[in-house]
């Protein structure tokens, strides 16, 4: 920020910019950045795999096992575990009980910026239920004699180790297998590792620092077409049913409408759209029930499918229908020798399918990152390839408690078509270190790639919110920021350092939680394939072939939005809901005064530019500037006199503004924009209202408040409305006769123009109508034109309204 800047306004906005950074990530390390001697290996460079993240340098201590380990004299046994020690940070594995020859098999990692010691030690130790544990061993390691090791390299073999005694001055009884090497956050042990950046976490928690990659579950649309059913009896022999049909799926409940006719052989054809999930754990559950009263329904028969038991479809030739036999309902295993009696049985008639043809929306279409068909047979080759460097973070405030003061245990979440990742949470800093580095292949380049911090308040020892988050109990993962990048803002083969600023909507207003530094590289293997991508639909053919409503996309996005949350809750360490819910923009759908502000000031300044080139041309009407408008003449006449050049000059005109708008182009990706957001001058009571509960939870008397400031911002869209409806019906009216003075004045003007303009040659009828159009003031009138005044007389459907 500008120091000499006195206005806190302008600070905040230089605050929340994007802006350049410039790690030393691997292609620029000098040598290689290593050192030459010392156990360091040297060369030009480490790898290419993670270029885009800056090198840290790790400790790995591989512990496989020890044999021949000495029993207590006491209890004639041994419970051995294994102690990592360096400096004052300290490791142990899991122990065994009676075993002398335990296996391990665990890695310690120690970060090399936090090393405070040039010895490594490894214990061997008894654990003893009472008191303390028993000296076993130990073995030494000069860190100046530790080998380095890269992948690709092959994983350094372990050897075995005599134990030595509590002075180092003599062997003991037993060995220990081992593996010290020196390497980088690229190591294949590093994701599964202990930590010493975590060394106070454990338990449970452990499992929930480490870094993972998760996979979307494969869904499917399920499209449930109810035909028809037969001999549908209901419980009351004395009427006809008044039938309709409940589907469920899983927690998704759909019916058909009623039958129109009171039959026991209704007729529907209506189709049930439902997301399922690979693997198929739900079954289709079809139960027809019988309006007895508005308020009570009857079940008349029954049937679960299980979902395996349909036909993917490909394409959109329709699948063949299946009858069902119904199961009575009532007869059920208690009744089951009475279904013999039954001479005949209800049935409904069904056409059911998993459509694979469409692509599954689990996300707002505005941020879309994967468009493919649920079928991997309808896939197309990559075009590209989305590299993410995950450096660090900057300036996170602290989101919790702990020990009295604040802290944050940050980490990184990045979604881009099926697959998650999460970087390893960093313990209690403000500036965590990730450098970690994720790939994906592109198969769109009009796609979104979505990262998110949070603060993980599963750790393990009771961290109570309570900082900048504001809010969230202890079970949930507080959001401290979101970013979004679209892939085809960023040139091909660049790589992007930049920080982005994370912004959070609170109650109090926006506020920047911190900064998030990335570096991202889109590489492209096809640009042929790229520019044929330009001219296709955005989603698989079938949405626009047999496309859904709106409504049903909302609820089906949802339905899917739910079903991954849900498996990927599952899975360890979970990704927990809050966190996908946050990611996939649960909430856009929501009511915000904010956002609607900020729409309605994107179509004006949408409308700026034809607003400005009106006011151009009417300057140039009214001559403010005489040699422009005279300018204007001469090319007017040119273009009447050449009139095939006015396509040509379009164009050109058009080839030459986007080639001087290159010199002014964007060099940064995309970010968050509060002015554009309208989240800097919003009202504190229109934020309350955004983050209220659905339904609300505020007293009655702001609801009024609120519901009437609805009513006045209603109103005055309504008038708009009913303005445009006007100028249309007006329009109408020109033939309709409605006003027959009007339309017979209407249609003696459009014979005479008709013969005019067959008479008279298009070159001069359109050089009159441009010249009297740029005529000089001199001639013109203050008063309305005479056809803004017919037509503003002519009638419209404004009368007959209440």
């Amino acid at each position: 920020m500008h120091q000499n800047n006195q206005q806190p306004i302008p600070n905040n906005q230089e605050d929340f910019k994007l802006k350049d950074t410039n790690p030393r990530l691997g292609e620029r390390w000098p040598n290689g950045g290593v050192r030459g001697g010392g156990g360091w290996m040297s060369g030009d460079k480490i790898t290419s795999t993670y270029d885009l993240v800056e090198q840290m340098y790790y400790l790995y201590v591989r512990v496989v096992k020890a044999k021949d380990l000495p029993t207590s004299a006491i209890t004639g046994s041994c419970d051995p575990y294994a102690e990592v020690k360096l400096g004052n940070y300290k490791g142990t594995t899991r122990h065994y009980e009676k075993k002398t020859h335990p296996e391990w098999n665990q890695v310690f990692a120690f970060s090399k910026e936090r090393i405070q010691s040039s010895v490594l030690e490894v214990f061997i130790k008894d654990k003893e239920m009472v008191g303390r544990d028993d000296y076993l061993g130990k073995v030494l390691f000069d860190l100046n004699e530790v080998p380095t090791r890269v992948p690709p390299d092959s994983p350094l073999a372990p050897q075995w180790y005599r134990l030595e005694d509590r002075r180092g001055e003599g062997k003991v009884r037993g060995e220990i297998m081992l593996a010290v090497w020196m390497g980088t956050q690229a190591d294949e042990a590093f994701p599964e590792a202990w930590n010493s950046d975590a060394a106070t976490v454990h338990g449970e928690g452990v499992f929930n620092i480490r870094s993972k990659v998760y996979v979307s579950p494969k869904l499917w649309y399920l499209r449930v077409n109810v035909i028809e059913a037969q001999d549908i009896q209901p419980n009351d022999r004395g009427r006809l049913p008044e039938v309709y049909v409940k589907a469920q799926v899983g927690t998704q409940i759909l019916k058909t409408k009623l039958c129109p006719t009171r039959t026991i052989n209704p007729l529907w054809n209506e189709d049930l759209v439902f997301v399922a999930a690979e693997p198929f754990e739900e079954k289709l559950v079809l139960t027809v029930e019988d309006r007895v009263h508005p308020s009570k329904d009857e079940v008349l028969g029954k049937i679960s499918l299980p979902l395996n038991l349909f036909e993917k479809r490909l394409d959109h030739r329709p699948v063949h229908t299946r009858w069902f036999n119904l199961e009575k309902f009532g007869f059920g295993v208690l009744e089951g020798d009475k279904r013999k009696e039954l001479k005949f049985s209800s049935r409904i008639h069904l056409r059911v399918c998993l459509e694979g043809a469409y692509h599954v929306l689990d996300e707002s279409t505005m941020y879309i990152s994967d468009q493919r068909p649920t079928s991997r047979q309808l896939w197309k080759q990559p075009i590209g390839i989305l590299e993410v460097g995950i450096l660090s973070a900057q300036g996170l405030l602290p989101m919790k408690m702990k020990d009295g003061r604040g802290a944050t245990d940050a980490y990184c979440v990045a979604k881009y078509g099926q697959k998650w990742v999460r970087t390893r949470t960093i313990i209690d800093s403000s500036g965590p270190k990730w450098n970690e580095q994720y790939t994906w292949e592109v198969y769109d380049p009009c796609t979104v790639i979505t990262l998110g911090v949070f603060d993980n308040c599963h750790l393990g020892h009771g961290d109570r919110p309570g900082g900048a988050g504001g809010g969230g109990g202890s079970g949930r993962d507080s959001r401290i920021g979101k970013v979004r990048i679209r892939l085809s803002t960023l040139e091909a083969d660049r790589i992007y350092t930049n920080s982005y600023p994370l912004l959070v909507l609170h109650p109090s207003g926006v506020k920047k939680m911190g900064e998030l530094q990335l570096a991202v590289r889109f590489t492209c293997l096809s640009l042929a394939n790229m520019i044929y991508l330009y001219g296709h639909p955005l989603l698989p053919k079938m949405h626009y072939l047999h496309p859904f409503t709106v409504n049903q996309l909302d609820s089906l996005r949802y339905q899917a939005m739910s079903i991954v949350a849900v498996r990927l809750g599952r899975a360890e360490p979970p990704l927990r809901k809050e966190v996908v819910e946050y990611m996939l923009d649960v909430d856009s759908h929501m009511w915000s005064m904010r956002r609607s502000k900020a729409n309605f000031f994107r179509i004006m300044s949408l409308l700026s530019g034809m607003i400005s080139v009106s006011r151009w041309f009417d300057d140039v009407c009214h001559w403010k500037n005489p040699i422009t408008s005279v300018l204007v003449h001469v090319l007017f006449l040119i273009l009447i006199w050449y009139p095939e050049l006015i396509l040509p000059t379009i164009f050109l005109y058009m080839f030459l503004i986007g080639l001087w708008n290159y010199r002014f182009r964007a060099r940064h990706p995309p970010h968050m924009d509060t002015r554009l957001s309208w989240a800097e001058a919003v009202h504190p009571d229109e934020l309350d209202e955004e983050f209220d509960t659905f339904p609300t939870s505020r007293p009655q008397d702001i609801v009024r408040m609120r519901y009437d400031r609805l009513r006045s911002v209603a109103g005055r869209i309504q008038t708009v409305v009913g303005d445009m409806a006007t100028q249309g019906e007006r329009f109408q009216s020109l033939l309709s006769w409605r006003d027959p003075r009007a339309t017979s004045l209407f249609i003696v003007f459009c014979l005479c123009a008709a013969i005019i303009l067959y008479v008279t040659p298009f070159k001069a009828l359109a050089l009159l109508v441009g010249l009297y159009m740029l005529r000089h003031p001199r001639f013109r009138s203050k008063m309305p034109s005479v056809p803004s005044n017919f037509f503003k007389r002519l009638p419209a459907r404004t009368d007959g309204m209440l």
